[in-house]
């Protein structure tokens, strides 16, 4: 029976990794269902730009009140999560502050005292954030796409980290009242927990302390878990994807569009002089599928585009600065990304229960991203310039666009009355060639 919390431990620590994991997998899954695309060129830049962006939190120093304070949950967060392998192994091995015998007291009492510092910023910041999101009005966290879940998630994650340190900090205070009592041998410096908590627990019984101190450890290790578990729910997913879909980002100037390899090959046939006009055709392949020109569904949109939606942190920042928004057009990059997340969970939960994806008469197109919002869109790159992790809603809605172009001939009226006037006039204006050089003589 003295092992007892040891399996029950390693029983939650299998199943909480395991359905992580499981997550993770579908999650990848989803991703692989959109096309290839090669983004493995200039590896070195892109490990540059990925501990610049991804680990250096770079562009968060834009919005310098809000970045100070996400880059202090970020860095207390993922340090404080160090100590995750220690509660490990004590959790496994039946050991108490199994880190302190490796570092010795010194340094492992200034690793403590340094989680403890870290844990109570952490503390603040979310209180911070809390409030600010639900009672300051700041208009990018109060738009209608963040209207039930998405507020209620971030939310959560922010209740979630503020129990996950405030049960840090008492498992630490209780155990340093153990050790000032000599019950506990000492380890570790606590100047946090001590200096705030301490007062109170020096009123309790050592068996009340035991238990708190036991039940803080196991609510902070089940906490983990199921933090790391609803990760996959979340928009905080980014904690984990921030980091290859830096990797992963267009590094071409911005405003370079792709070009369709059939529509280039047949504009340099038609430029090409050597080229026999009356020439036949070379055999097609009867079994090939004909290429579709843009996206109407997650399936025609490429892999690096599903890993954005994915790693959207729904921040707002790309809303905020886009002006069709701020003039009161429909369109919301942000919803961009949330919807084609949805669409891709939707397509996800669909194969789960059919084993493969059965048509389910939707689309991104029309169901879930509305033609009003894609033509609202100005294409001058102020969402993909303001996005802190490099993601691209403007390559989803350029594709949509090919799309609604070449294969519907859905363009607005304005925007085919232009490309008509290209095509007679090779002007937009719709003037005789003749009559260009009139105004000269004016």
């Amino acid at each position: 029976m003295q092992y007892i919390d040891n399996i029950i431990f390693f029983i939650a620590l299998v199943i909480g990794f395991g359905l992580f994991f499981k997550s993770l997998k579908e999650i990848y899954r989803n991703i692989q269902l959109g096309k290839e695309s090669n983004r493995s060129d200039q590896k070195s830049k892109r490990w540059e730009t990925m501990a610049k962006v991804a680990l250096g939190q770079s562009k968060m120093g834009k919005r310098p009140i809000a970045g100070f304070f996400h880059v202090i949950v970020y860095v207390g967060f993922v340090i404080i999560n160090i100590e995750l392998l220690e509660i490990i192994v004590d959790g496994i091995f039946g050991t108490h502050r199994f880190l302190a015998g490796i570092f010795g007291n010194s340094l492992y009492g200034s690793f403590t005292a340094t989680l403890e510092i870290l844990a109570f910023l952490v503390i603040i910041a979310v209180v911070v954030f809390f409030i600010r999101r639900n009672f300051y009005g700041v208009k990018r966290l109060t738009m209608k796409e963040l209207f039930g879940w998405p507020k209620h998630d971030a939310n959560w994650i922010l209740i979630i980290e503020f129990a996950l340190m405030v049960a840090f900090l008492t498992m630490n205070s209780s155990d340093w009242v153990l050790q000032q009592r000599q019950v506990l041998a000492a380890h570790g410096s606590f100047p946090v927990s001590s200096t705030l908590l301490g007062p109170i627990f020096q009123n309790f019984g050592d068996g009340t302390l035991i238990y708190t101190e036991r039940g803080a450890w196991w609510f902070h290790f089940i906490g983990i878990l199921f933090f790391m578990n609803y990760l996959s729910y979340s928009k905080h997913l980014h904690i984990i994807l921030a980091f290859p879909n830096t990797w992963y980002a267009n590094l071409e100037p911005k405003g370079k569009f792709n070009n369709l390899d059939s529509v280039t090959a047949e504009i340099k046939l038609m430029m090409d002089p050597n080229a026999d006009p009356y020439a036949a055709a070379p055999d097609a392949d009867p079994n090939a599928v004909p290429e579709k020109f843009g996206a109407s569904d997650i399936f025609d949109l490429k892999q690096v585009q599903l890993l954005n939606a994915y790693s959207c942190t729904e921040c707002g920042r790309c809303t905020a600065v886009c002006p069709a928004n701020i003039t009161g057009k429909k369109l919301s990059p942000r919803k961009i990304m949330m919807d084609t997340r949805d669409r891709i969970e939707e397509v996800g939960r669909n194969i789960n229960k059919n084993g493969k994806f059965v048509d389910d008469g939707k689309k991104l197109l029309d169901d879930h991203i509305q033609r009003e919002e894609l033509w609202a869109c100005t294409t001058c790159n102020a969402c993909v310039e303001a996005c802190p992790i490099l993601i691209d809603p403007l390559s989803i809605i350029i594709e949509m666009r090919r799309f609604l172009v070449m294969e519907q001939s859905a363009a607005p009226q304005e925007l085919n009355q232009m490309m008509t006037n290209i095509e007679n006039n090779a002007a937009p204006w719709q003037y005789n060639q003749a009559d260009r050089l009139k105004w000269a003589s004016e």
